[in-house]
């Protein structure tokens, strides 16, 4: 990869990065508004809504690169650099944990196997329509 993808790469991450903190905030403030206690609740629902999309995201790449659709830089720069700065799987985890120390078992378990089924097959929807 030369310099100037690299760069490309790099914007696309911080890209990727303002866009998730952009959605996450938008998401708590609407779950604030509708909440009786002006609280947003314990379920990390922008979490999972940033993490599904970005591997619907993802998957249309990958399908859209392996379908001959789209240079592997251009897939690159996209997938590694706006999908990795977009999406979150350390906070995922971190949110997982809280719940489970706050002995939320049941959304812990909602979060961690929700998140998973639902990437997984967003990110198969997205390559199934790209490639």
């Amino acid at each position: 990869m030369n310099p100037w993808s690299v760069a490309l790469l790099a914007l696309a991450g911080g890209v990727g990065a303002a866009a998730r903190y952009l959605l996450d905030d938008a998401v708590t403030r609407a779950r604030t508004r509708r909440s009786a206690t002006g609280a947003p609740g314990p379920f990390p629902a922008a979490t999972v809504l940033i993490n599904v999309t970005g591997s619907l995201a993802l998957g249309a790449l990958t399908g859209a690169l392996q379908g001959g659709h789209l240079p592997a830089t251009t897939a690159a720069v996209l997938g590694t650099g706006f999908c990795g700065g977009y999406t979150t799987f350390s906070t995922a985890m971190v949110e997982t944990a809280r719940l489970g120390e706050r002995r939320e078992v049941a959304l812990a378990a909602t979060n961690l196997l929700g998140t998973l089924v639902l990437a997984v097959g967003a990110a198969a929807l997205g390559w199934w329509l790209t490639a």
